[in-house]
């Protein structure tokens, strides 16, 4: 038995390069019951985070009892998270929303479906009819909800009420990835398969603390720098993380600096020629112009930028220029940082000159952050268009409106989609009316709280919300839709390497909560939403006549589905594209040097990385790509705010290994609870000794724009950085009564709250030219002490990136007996 809580990663099972990864089956059953009492294994895969992890739902009596992870599947290979270990117990939580809730007054009050529904119709009808029209519904949707849920969503939005304002939480984690791949490679879809760490010999994790965001990875990594002929470690991040502490080569540089130290690095490749020639002549576009932008960075010049030490700087560049099969994985410190797409993209251009993506062990994996972003990307519920079309593409749109039987002029494309800071914006303003949260809680995860709380809780703003809880942004509705979750309806989802997983209903969700899909097919049915035959909209009733519609989207675009049926996937994953030609999925994309570039194919145009401006087709044209992928270049600009003599400390927020989000669920799992109980800030031992700041001291940091006060964690974080993790929001909050925030209160209708806990009160409204991602990673702050700790420690946990030094004597962190947890080979 293994406590996973003091060992998120369990034990090692060393494998050397070209072996198949040996098998470790994870198991957790809650207290009195073991594998015999099991009465129902139900397929499914992880719900909380973006691995996608197979594992099976434990049932007895009608009632899920644990999981365990699934030895056959090509993803983990039995293994299991600690969060999906012990996430599961939220579904038993006695918090769960079971009937809808309308607001009367300043009160939420329960109510039937039809009286629920009736009001959203009500209102979705007099918008709909009166000036203005589709321009005042606004969606804001997830990361976490199932492809079918997603289609059916993208379908109601697109063509019932022709509104391009709909976007997911997935702009805040994913949104740089699809961009940096449409912008490299002409269409989202990563290019290499989790296998590739099995071939590898070099790994460079950018701006990926994938330890705590993604553990069974992390495991695979580990089991091969255990086993013969390990590949070597780069880690780019500015805190002394689990991946930083392994990695032969940290690079705890300034954050912000992320472009100027990979273009430091490419003209260190480029110098020492540690590049394919052949490879760049025959299958890119733009080496020259990358040749001029990076010359202007030598490794001097680098190293004032990022504050690094040169040497360690040219010791990146031979681990990269060596490596004859290299892995990068990025992930928020490069998507939620300055120039976001601009450095994501230099990272695939390290592949690109070096030749290494389409074959075994040379593969780059831009993570998501959630378990069905990609699904969000590819089925049109965050405003791209299902299947990976072009907005701009005519043909495409045309193609979109033939299969749903809608006029052209319907879908809109007419302009950029609009992103989740535009739509929160013109609630701000008062164009958008109506405004759907599904599954996500913008109340703690969006920044600048403040302003966030103001705007959904203006009186004119009309607030659904579909959720599990009565979550922080739940609170502010005028109508709360109790949703089911995993484990509680059917559905499918797509991992980070393109693999499909089924997760299949395996108990009945509590009182009168109802599936997603359940939710939004009733939506079409009262809204009457039609085709131009008169034949209803949404064709469907389930959720496996929602995929068979999603595979006729998917044909002949680059997420094929085709081939893919649930049967199927009830005996495992199978990697997109799956089609009559490659019946078993594709695991690697652009074996042949041949991308999707081709401007008929393509999925976006491009833009400016530096501005953002858009590229016209014509523009896009004349590159004449012919299926090669694109080298962008951009210099490095500094971040839109930095350190001040009022602030002059940088804030960076991020994750730990036992929460996910805002804990909705993993708040609710005593496992993850005790381990990581409340927020902390973490600070360097120099800044700490600066401020008199000591172990456990109450601290207050500031922005210009909020104050959050937590007990400190001295420990590995580089200098001059502030770290908080953004997990910890009020609906839990020990202290709940006060003086509230910046708002005063006022936004909680009555409700009356101090705001100073979660991480984004701090953030600044800020976001990447391209993605459009919001710039979490640099925030300009100052740190004030409060109290002595009274020899209490930080809640941090002590496995993590808040590790203290060795010998301060804080206690370690575990889970006892109540953590323990089987782990068997196969």
């Amino acid at each position: 038995m293994v406590d996973r809580i003091a060992d998120p990663w369990g034990p090692r099972t060393p494998y050397g390069p070209g072996e198949r990864w040996p098998a470790r089956v994870d198991t957790f059953l809650s207290a009195g019951h073991t594998e015999a009492d099991v009465q129902r294994w139900v397929p499914s895969a992880s719900i909380l985070h973006s691995n996608g992890d197979a594992m099976d739902i434990a049932v007895v009596d009608d009632r899920i009892v644990g999981v365990r992870g699934r030895a056959g599947d090509r993803i983990n290979h039995g293994r299991v998270d600690p969060k999906d270990l012990y996430g599961w117990q939220a579904n038993h939580s006695p918090d769960r929303l079971r009937r809808p809730l309308v607001r009367e007054g300043d009160r939420l009050v329960e109510t039937d479906w039809d009286t629920a529904m009736g009001r959203i119709v009500a209102r979705s009808k007099e918008l709909l009819d009166g000036p203005g029209g589709w321009g005042h519904f606004g969606f804001y949707t997830s990361g976490q909800l199932f492809l079918e849920e997603y289609y059916t969503l993208g379908l109601i939005g697109k063509a019932g009420l022709g509104t391009p304002h709909m976007d997911g939480n997935t702009r805040l984690c994913t949104a740089t990835a699809a961009a940096a791949l449409k912008a490299s490679f002409g269409t989202d879809g990563q290019p290499g398969s989790y296998t590739d760490v099995d071939h590898c010999d070099a790994i460079a994790l950018w701006g990926h603390n994938v330890a705590e965001t993604q553990t069974v990875l992390w495991m695979r990594m580990l089991d091969r720098r255990r086993g013969p002929n390990p590949p070597a470690m780069l880690a780019v991040d500015p805190r002394a993380t689990p991946v930083a502490r392994e990695a032969d080569v940290h690079l705890a540089l300034r954050n912000g600096t992320n472009l100027a130290l990979l273009n430091g690095l490419l003209r260190e490749l480029i110098h020492r020629g540690w590049y394919d020639e052949e490879y760049v002549r025959a299958h890119t576009v733009g080496f020259d112009e990358l040749c001029r932008v990076v010359e202007d960075y030598p490794v001097a010049k680098v190293a004032e930028i990022c504050d690094l030490p040169a040497r360690d700087i040219e010791r990146a560049a031979e681990l990269l220029g060596r490596s004859q099969r290299l892995v990068s994985t990025v992930l928020q410190g490069f998507y939620q940082s300055n120039q976001a797409t601009a450095a994501s993209c230099q990272v695939n251009n390290l592949h690109l000159i070096r030749g290494m993506i389409g074959r075994p062990g040379a593969g780059i994996y831009q993570m998501n952050g959630q378990p069905t972003a990609q699904n969000n990307r590819e089925c049109g519920a965050d405003g791209d268009l299902p299947g990976l079309r072009n907005w701009e593409n005519e043909e495409h749109v045309a193609e979109l409106a033939r299969l749903w039987n809608v006029e052209v002029d319907t879908i809109p494309h007419w302009a950029p989609p609009t992103h989740a800071m535009q739509i929160f914006r013109y609630a701000e303003q008062g164009s958008i009316k109506l405004l759907w949260i599904s599954a996500t809680n913008p109340v703690v995860s969006l920044p600048d709280l403040a302003r966030i709380r103001r705007i959904l809780a203006k009186p004119d703003l009309f607030v659904v919300v579909q959720d599990l809880f009565l979550t922080e942004t739940a609170e502010l509705a005028d109508v709360v839709l109790p949703a089911a979750t995993w484990g509680e309806k059917t559905g499918t989802f797509t991992s980070v390497d393109r693999t499909v997983h089924i997760s299949e209903k395996a108990v009945e969700p509590p009182g009168e909560a109802r599936p997603d899909l359940d939710i939004f097919l009733d939506y079409a049915r009262r809204m009457d939403f039609r085709d131009k035959d008169g034949q209803p909209l949404v064709k469907w009733s389930d959720p496996e006549a929602a995929f068979e519609a999603w595979k006729e989207c998917s044909r002949g675009r680059p997420c094929d589905y085709t081939a893919i049926t649930y049967e199927r996937l009830r005996a495992g994953g199978i990697q997109w594209p799956c089609t009559e030609e490659h019946p078993d999925g594709t695991e690697r994309l652009y074996t042949d040097g041949v991308f999707n570039t081709d401007p008929d194919y393509c999925e976006s145009y491009g833009h400016d990385l530096a501005t953002g401006a858009e590229l016209l087709p014509d523009e896009y044209r004349a590159k004449e790509p012919r299926g090669r992928a694109f080298l962008h270049a951009t210099p490095y600009q500094p971040s839109p705010e930095v350190p001040s003599d009022d602030y002059p400390l940088l804030l960076t927020t991020g994750r730990t290994v036992y929460q996910f989000h805002t804990r909705t669920k993993t708040g609710r799992a005593p496992q993850l609870v005790h381990a990581a109980p409340e927020v902390w800030v973490e600070l360097n031992p120099a800044d700490a000794g600066t401020l008199g700041v000591g172990e456990g001291d109450l601290v207050r940091v500031e922005s210009p724009r909020g104050a959050v006060r937590a007990r400190a964690r001295i420990c590995g974080v580089r200098p001059g950085v502030v770290f908080l993790p953004f997990h910890y929001g009020y609906w839990d909050a020990a202290d709940p009564a006060g003086p509230g925030g910046p708002d005063g209160g006022a936004a909680d209708r009555g409700a009356g709250r101090r705001h100073d806990r979660a991480a984004n009160e701090l953030t600044i409204t800020a976001w990447d030219p391209v993605s459009k991602q919001p710039i979490f990673k640099v925030a300009a702050v100052r740190v004030v002490k409060e109290a002595d700790s009274g020899g209490r420690p930080s809640p941090a946990p002590t496995v993590g990136g808040s590790a203290p030094p060795e010998g301060s004597g804080i206690p370690a962190t575990v889970g006892g007996p109540a953590a323990e947890a089987p782990s068997r080979g196969e």
